[in-house]
């Protein structure tokens, strides 16, 4: 049966149904290792995010809002990091909620490590198919994609039944 629903975009949707399904598949396993050091892509995001957002004063619940995950699954991760010892946290003075999070200086050595390879055997052939479309249209690409999680409610549902589960 054809599916006509998607219409042109169906080659597209292809991709992305192939790209989302290999990636969850290896986003928690501990697969990746620097100096002896095992870590997962969604460790390495949380990494990456707080690294790139240190001058912003996020709290951990909109560090997790941005990257998409449970403020609980995003907790889980950060106390992993601060175990394998590539981040820190501290509570901000007056408050014992609010935490300050900061990538030590081997957290940033595992990350510039990481960087390098992921450009190279992932990201580069991205980056090569991209350069085929006028820098004008990325926005549209980002639009679009955020515009598909948009009808997703998986992270509004986990939150509550997260919620729930606590009360």
């Amino acid at each position: 049966m054809k599916l006509a629903w998607m219409g042109q975009y169906r080659d597209v949707v292809d991709a992305l149904i192939h790209y989302c399904n290999i990636y969850a598949a290896a986003y928690k396993l501990e697969k990746m290792e620097y100096k002896g050091v095992c870590y997962s892509y969604a460790q390495i995001q949380v990494l990456e995010y707080v690294l790139e957002s240190e001058d912003k004063g996020q709290n951990m619940s909109a560090i997790a809002a941005h990257l998409g995950i449970t403020r609980s699954n995003f907790s889980k991760i950060v106390n992993r990091l601060v175990a394998k010892g590539l981040l820190e946290k501290s509570y901000l003075s007056g408050s014992r909620k609010e935490m300050k999070l900061r990538v030590n200086a081997f957290g940033r050595e595992l990350y510039q490590d990481y960087s390098q390879e992921i450009l190279r055997w992932h990201f580069a052939p991205m980056f090569r198919e991209l350069d085929r479309i006028a820098p004008e249209n990325y926005a549209a690409i980002h639009d679009a994609l955020y515009a598909a999680m948009g009808g997703s409610s998986y992270l509004r549902e986990a939150e509550a039944r997260e919620e729930k589960s606590k009360g």
